[in-house]
């Protein structure tokens, strides 16, 4: 019986004819059981994705959605049960949402705030939550939004929370067609942290509700968000002492 060489299918990155990987690639199917043990590790994933644009468009079409459902499945379940096969801005954007508090810089989104972004261990996300920076006409929507990041003793700022969300089939929410209607401006200068995407300010549009404030513990006229084309929300709250928070919430 002949000897029968086994060959490995090599795969080129097609993407630059600099690349270094002039030998090419691992099949995609190691390199996913590879990320498994490693439990999609988001600083992996990001260190491969730098590589080459090979190793970057698979991490962002396999890796980053893989990681998605991994940190947060039952909310993956809802966003894709639109029958969606994907969500609005790319799995990559949703990853970073999950695990990055953007913060802001001084002159950008919040005026004179500055407060560095930092990644975050774990977040937890809240359809419940989300209702309450809806308005009554917008609640058929889906949102969810995370607890406010606390970043405390911010000098004449108080102490301040960073919380963000994403919108489920944002394309054809309430809240979209509500700020088209409205003929809100977007940002002229900032954008998304996650995607890119161009923002609507929530505050301007006139469409922040005072239940916002008592689901962040915060004082009412100190919360502003704002909501990109693809769904994401960020925003800052001034935090009420904890005291007076306690106090409202049992209101």
């Amino acid at each position: 019986m002949p000897h029968t060489k086994l060959h490995v299918k090599q795969y080129r990155c097609i993407h630059s004819s600099s690349c270094p990987c002039t030998k090419g690639h691992l099949s995609e199917d190691v390199i996913l059981l590879a990320f498994q043990q490693l439990n999609w590790n988001p600083r992996m994933i990001a260190t491969l994705s730098c590589v080459c644009k090979w190793f970057d468009d698979f991490a962002k079409r396999v890796l980053w959605k893989e990681f998605c459902h991994t940190r947060a499945p039952k909310m993956l379940e809802d966003l894709a049960s639109s029958g969606s096969h994907s969500v609005d801005g790319s799995w990559k954007a949703l990853g970073k949402l999950l695990l990055y508090c953007s913060g802001c810089t001084k002159g950008g989104l919040f005026n004179n705030v500055q407060v560095p972004g930092h990644f975050v261990y774990r977040t937890r996300f809240s359809r419940t939550s989300g209702k309450s920076f809806l308005l009554p006409q917008c609640r058929s929507d889906v949102l969810y939004v995370s607890d406010p990041c606390e970043h405390l003793d911010q000098g004449d700022e108080g102490d301040l929370g960073f919380f963000r969300g994403i919108f489920k089939s944002f394309s054809v929410s309430k809240v979209r067609k509500m700020l088209i209607d409205r003929d809100a401006k977007f940002h002229p200068t900032e954008v998304c942290p996650y995607c890119k995407a161009k923002l609507w300010s929530m505050l301007q549009a006139n469409m922040v509700p005072r239940s916002a404030g008592g689901r962040l513990g915060a004082y009412d006229e100190c919360v502003e968000y704002y909501v990109c084309l693809n769904g994401h929300m960020l925003g800052i709250c001034t935090l009420l002492p904890l005291s007076d928070s306690e106090g409202a919430s049992e209101v």
